[in-house]
């Protein structure tokens, strides 16, 4: 679909006048950071959480800017209202100072994933902040255009100590009963998805805890699977062409978080 405007700086203007000049130097040097928010029958879903995010890695990676969550919320809201269409997803973009917000279509996940479950490479990286949602993205895309290239749906990325710490685009989770490991949140980006995940786990009788998890560990767990804002739960089917089950416990969870996005979480702002 076609999106006929965006927001700079809070106002609204042709999608048209839509550019960065090539003398931006932050843009440039990918000096900025970014959220992406799911908007579902006209809502904006999870939004002060995706916000607040986003501010906060402006202030890791020491952005100056003059936007509080109020003006930017706003801003967002603003812009879902002139656009009128009741799915799509929404960009912000905070570089150079400049508050950009803007609509792509939304992406669906191919149903076979939630079904059979997603293939999966491993990549040697780690991300410098990790923290901090940025446009610096390089090595992310390195490892997930391997990972497409070998015909996977991404890569886990392996820190220097060996341990997984989560995927391109995905926060990664291994699971043993009714018990939910996920890497360290120091070594993480704390997704929004992975939020309300654990929130959903909670509330119905998982254990969550904290644990580095080594490749050679996987085989301890009964399955494995990912979270994203754009993918909710996917689970991971084989990781370098290992094979991993998909216990029921993990079905019963991707039901109950599918169950709780249906009205956003209830963390929804209607415009």
């Amino acid at each position: 679909m076609e999106f006929k405007y965006f927001s700079k700086n809070g106002k609204i203007l042709p999608i048209e006048q839509a550019t960065i000049p090539l003398t931006n130097i932050e843009y440039a040097y990918g000096f900025g950071v970014y959220e992406n928010i799911r908007v579902t029958n006209g809502l904006a879903c999870f939004l002060k959480d995706h916000i607040e995010r986003l501010i906060k890695s402006a202030k890791i990676i020491r952005i100056s800017h003059k936007f509080d969550i109020s003006f930017i919320e706003n801003s967002v809201l603003d812009l879902v209202k002139n656009i009128g269409i009741k799915t799509y997803n929404i960009k912000i973009l905070l570089v150079g100072g400049s508050l950009y917000i803007f609509c792509l279509n939304p992406l669906f996940p191919d149903k076979k994933l939630y079904r059979d479950g997603a293939e999966f490479i491993t990549y040697n990286y780690e991300r410098p902040f990790p923290h901090a949602k940025t446009l610096n993205m390089l090595q992310s895309y390195i490892a997930y255009k391997k990972a497409k290239e070998s015909g996977a749906y991404d890569a886990l990325l392996i820190n220097r100590n060996g341990f997984i710490t989560e995927g391109t685009r995905t926060n990664f989770f291994c699971i043993k009963d009714k018990t939910i490991y996920s890497p360290p949140e120091k070594n993480i980006l704390l997704g929004v998805m992975r939020k309300a995940l654990l929130k959903v786990a909670l509330a119905n009788n998982y254990q969550i805890v904290e644990k580095n998890i080594k490749l050679d560990d996987i085989k301890y767990f009964d399955g494995a699977f990912v979270t994203s804002t754009s993918s909710k739960i996917i689970p991971v089917r084989s990781i370098n062409g290992v094979i991993l089950n998909y216990p029921d416990t993990l079905k019963e969870l991707m039901k109950l978080l599918n169950d709780f996005l249906d009205n956003c979480g209830g963390s929804i702002i209607k415009t």
